[in-house]
């Protein structure tokens, strides 16, 4: 037993010795030689027999979020939140698990993406999916037909994450939706206006919201000659062209899902035009989509749309682009979706989208699916995405080095000699209680300069000096870490003087 202790004694220092040379960057050759040693070691070690197998990690698609990491979060959700509260939301939450029933059939090909919980006894449960369907059941189970509402929280996909470009198992969703009977395009409007405001606040870069409207999708699909049972299907493939070429799209429709190639030809004339109002009046123009109702209707509705949009600003970052479906079944009038933009590689190319950022857009008829009597509530909603967000924004700040600070702390309360820890822990009790956010190190005689450099790691800003000579004139050493200028503060003042210096808000990003 000694004999095996000693050996992995041994291993451990040489995997430290290859670590340490891996980190110096040392020769290929001495690395080599040195792994060599650390695996003849690890072989006379032998297997671990009765040792339990345990690999420390957290599960596929989730992650752990360092301080530094949370405090881009916490900035990240005050824009969002600010933004929504400033149009008048107010917020609700919902269970984290929902009825397995609630959920199934709100997503068309999605659904199998949706964790089912084990039986428990008694009730068949599912993780949520998205924020839209439980704030649907939340309306009719509470018969509310009339809310402005904002929802903040956890998410869940058995999806194929693909960490690096922000998409997870479990995430947040920043969700906004106007609930209610009112006239047309104006909650829609406001929807789009305050993705904009948002994305804009967060400044990760230029953007494009995309809008369409599932009307005008099942007129376009109805007049091209898809089959009705085929729409939903037909529907999702479109939904694919952001991310692939018109071929492999038109490859599925018809190798895949059956549609004659003449049906996908006639949809691709369609989908691959995307304008602003131009386009619209154009298309109420079409021979053929100006004949169907639904277009009509949707096509009529984007014409006003546009011109609130222009009311509110925003016109130049919105384009009607008829290849925008999104997915999910729900949606039954306009739709949006928000990308990043990636400057063109050459003078005179268009912009490329980099990604979706947001989404959203009007379901009228999924409140009516939980009523008992089929009562609809018109909703329309948005969606952002902060973990893409979450990812650009902490991309950036790795680029710049940009030093990022964890606490919120004003003032470290410091002691220059020994023996003061009492009047320390006296006056760091008398900041709190006047609402200062200050701290102390937890020694009963700190160096000076110890407490100075925890100050400069920390990114505190002031230090609240107490010394004897201090003590007796009844005043405290007020010391700026940036410029190390230090002045007398009677105690009585020393709040208010805090405040008055700190009074700026801290920036992280």
């Amino acid at each position: 037993m000694a004999d095996r202790a000693a050996l992995e004694d041994l291993v451990r220092v040489q995997g430290e010795r290859v670590r340490g040379l891996k980190q110096q960057k040392a020769s290929a050759e001495q690395i080599e030689e040195e792994v060599a040693k650390l695996l003849k070691l690890k072989a006379q070690l032998g297997p671990d027999e009765g040792k339990p197998k345990f690999v420390l990690k957290t599960p596929k698609g989730t992650r752990d979020y360092s301080p530094r990491q949370m405090a881009v979060r916490e900035k990240v959700f005050d824009v969002i939140i600010s933004c929504f509260k400033r149009h008048g939301a107010e917020v609700i939450d919902t269970p984290v698990f929902e009825l397995k029933e609630t959920l199934t059939g709100k997503y068309g090909e999605d659904s199998k993406l949706i964790y089912d919980l084990k039986d428990q006894g008694g009730e068949l449960l599912s993780l949520r999916y998205d924020l839209t369907v439980p704030f649907a059941r939340y309306l009719a189970m509470n018969k509310l037909t009339n809310i402005k509402r904002y929802h903040i929280a956890k998410v869940y996909r058995r999806d194929n994450p693909a960490m690096t470009r922000g998409r997870y198992r479990e995430f947040y969703q920043c969700d906004f939706d106007i609930a209610g009977q009112f006239d047309p395009m104006i909650p829609d409007a406001e929807c789009l206006k305050i993705m904009c405001e948002i994305l804009s606040s967060l400044q990760i870069g230029d953007f494009l919201v995309k809008a369409n409207d599932r009307r005008i999708l099942d007129g376009m699909f109805a007049v091209c000659g898809v089959p009705d049972s085929k729409f939903r299907t037909i529907c999702s493939s479109v939904d694919k062209l952001d991310k692939v070429s018109w071929e492999e799209v038109k490859n599925e429709m018809v190798v895949e899902k059956g549609l004659a190639p003449e049906v996908a030809d006639r949809i691709g004339d369609y989908v691959q035009q995307h304008g602003g109002v131009s386009l619209v009046e154009q298309l109420l123009q079409d021979p053929k989509l100006s004949q169907n109702k639904q277009a009509l209707e949707g096509l009529g509705d984007l014409k006003l749309l546009f011109e609130y949009l222009t009311l509110f600003g925003i016109a130049d970052k919105i384009s009607f682009d008829l290849s925008l479906a999104r997915g999910l079944d729900y949606y039954t009038g306009v739709i949006y979706e928000a990308v990043l933009l990636q400057p063109p590689a050459r003078a005179g190319e268009e912009p490329l989208g980099v990604g979706s950022v947001a989404a959203g857009g009007r379901y009228d008829g999924l409140v009516g699916m939980f009523d008992p009597k089929g009562r609809k509530v018109p909703c329309v909603g948005l969606s952002i995405g902060v973990e893409r967000i979450f990812s650009i924004v902490e991309q950036r700040l790795e680029a710049l080095e940009e030093k990022v600070r964890t606490t919120e702390t004003q003032v470290l309360v410091a002691s220059a000699q020994k023996k003061l820890l009492e009047e320390r822990l006296k006056l760091v009790s008398e900041l709190w209680d006047a609402g200062i956010k200050a701290e102390l190190l937890y020694k009963k005689n700190p160096k000076l300069l110890n407490q100075l450099q925890y100050c400069e790691e920390a990114g505190i800003p002031l230090v609240a000096i107490i010394g004897e000579q201090e003590l007796k004139d009844g005043v405290i050493k007020l010391r700026s870490v940036a410029s190390r200028e230090e002045v007398d503060v009677r105690r009585e003042d020393l709040v208010e003087e805090i405040k008055r210096r700190t009074s700026q808000p801290l920036c992280i990003c």
